[in-house]
């Protein structure tokens, strides 16, 4: 089994390392247009005020990474992504996850953001491999890749494991180190295919296995179309987490979700006498007191 590796992700005040010895990194998700109606008419009239209080929550929640989208359809993209990425800077320290299929935003959020940023994300496609790639090295950030490539999304584990070598050896060539590629082995929706997230929890152990980076995964993904999503996005991600996942893109706000994370990590003897457990129930506790 390769050695587990640490990923460094870093802000002006906080230098966050990422590694299965560690407790997990929730990067939270929120600061995304997509199916958010508020989000996308606030971002379509330039107010940035959503942006701010969903920075502030999320790291109150336990996000130690933000994870920042500016899909917003006919947005002038390169520009509303800079706007977002400062006003973050400005609300949070929390190190900061640049989300954009668009090479021109990423390299104007590389260029405005200080400190490492973790880049989601590039692919094995090769369109995507031939530009994203070299902005990482130029900033000197680190990366999430995706295991789809010019075929689509692998159906087998062990053909995800191989889009995700690719991915990594090509990292290598340009001098990116694996301990800066984050492989996210793409999990579905089990409403469309019932198989979808045991070939993710496969292909986490085999990634893990064979190269010892680090795993991401936008976990809720799994229950889209599901009911009581929240009960199956918080058993899976606790299976996820003892498969290697160490840095889900996934919702802070969600108690079943975030309770579902500590527990994992306690189960994993990554919390000292389960003191981080202790203050989530006490600050649990308090929170029901005052609102009774």
């Amino acid at each position: 089994m390769a050695e587990n590796l640490t990923t460094v992700v870093s802000s002006p005040a906080q230098t966050v390392e990422i590694s299965r010895d560690r407790p997990t990194v929730i990067i939270g998700e929120r600061i995304n247009p997509t199916g958010r109606k508020v989000v996308l008419a606030a971002l379509k009239e330039g107010n940035f005020d959503i942006v701010r209080k969903d920075a502030a929550d999320q790291v109150e929640a336990g996000a130690i990474l933000l994870d920042i989208n500016s899909g917003v359809p006919g947005a002038d993209e390169p520009k509303l992504l800079e706007q977002m990425v400062n006003t973050v800077m400005e609300a949070t320290d929390a190190p900061l996850c640049i989300d954009t299929a668009n090479p021109a935003a990423l390299a104007v959020a590389l260029s405005v953001y200080d400190g490492k940023a973790l880049v989601n994300s590039v692919n094995g496609e090769e369109r995507s491999l031939e530009t994203v790639l070299p902005l990482v090295k130029a900033h000197s950030a680190a990366v999430i890749g995706l295991c789809m490539d010019d075929d689509g999304i692998p159906d087998t584990p062990e053909k995800r494991l191989a889009v995700a070598a690719k991915i990594i050896e090509r990292a290598a060539k340009l001098g990116i180190g694996p301990e800066d590629v984050v492989i996210d082995p793409l999990v579905l929706t089990m409403g469309a295919d019932s198989h979808a997230g045991r070939i993710a929890l496969r292909t986490v152990e085999l990634v893990v296995e064979e190269f010892g980076v680090n795993i991401s995964m936008g976990a809720s993904n799994v229950s889209f179309g599901m009911p009581d999503r929240r009960h199956i996005n918080a058993t899976f991600i606790a299976m996820a987490i003892y498969a290697g996942l160490t840095c889900p893109i996934t919702n802070p706000l969600v108690p079943e979700v975030a309770a579902a994370v500590l527990a994992a990590d306690l189960c994993m003897g990554r919390d000292d006498y389960g003191m981080r457990w202790i203050q989530a129930y006490r600050k649990r506790q308090r929170a029901a007191e005052a609102a009774s």
